[in-house]
């Protein structure tokens, strides 16, 4: 009888470890395929095209808020609505126009978009409050206009707002209007480089 039950005992641990075994050889890859789309998070899920080649980042900034930081009231829906000073390092040589999106990722619909300006000129270093007395054009937001729509989102954690410009080896073919899609479409193959300035803001 003892002799039985060991060998039941045996039989029984075996087929414990061979459903174990299997269990592991389905979960791997599995876990491969988490970690590979996690990796893609992030940037990409905004669908922020890559600059051209491995060229330096455009160093962004604002005299209105540090990197990371909360917003000002004035530059949202809740204060003056209007746009945060910015300014940037120099370009690296080839560059003939600049773009510029502000988008918001952690929106509740997915990302909102609150500002969409290109045909910025090459020489530009800074883009003042309102961005007032510069030559550009304007696209749609997410709002249905074509000038600054401030960060507005709803009570909650805080969202961010990235601030990204594009340094552009030519001048794009887009009217007025365009929305931060067709613009993305038409820098594609075109970026010599880009920066981001991210700030948050919460209700």
């Amino acid at each position: 009888m003892r002799s039985s039950c060991l060998l039941h005992e045996h039989q029984f641990l075996g087929i414990t470890v061979l459903n174990h075994t299997r269990f592991l050889a389905l979960l791997v890859p599995v876990c491969i395929v988490m970690l590979l789309a996690s990796c893609s998070w992030g940037e990409s899920d905004r669908g922020v095209p890559s600059p051209k080649g491995d060229l330096p980042e455009i160093q962004m900034s604002s005299n209105a808020f540090a990197d990371g930081a909360s917003i000002p009231t004035d530059h949202t829906c809740d204060g003056a609505d209007v746009s945060p000073p910015l300014a940037w390092s120099a370009m690296p040589s080839g560059v003939q126009s600049l773009a510029l999106v502000v988008d918001d990722p952690d929106a509740p619909r997915g990302t909102w978009v609150h500002w969409v300006v290109y045909g910025l000129s090459a020489e530009l270093r800074n883009l003042p409050q309102d961005a007032s007395g510069i030559s550009a054009i304007g696209g749609t937001n997410d709002f249905g206009n074509i000038e600054y729509g401030g960060p507005c989102p709803p009570s909650g954690p805080a969202h961010r707002y990235y601030f990204t410009l594009y340094a552009l080896d030519s001048a794009l073919d887009l009217k007025q209007g365009a929305t931060r899609s067709q613009l993305l479409n038409a820098m594609e193959g075109k970026i010599i480089a880009q920066g981001t300035l991210m700030g948050t803001y919460q209700r």
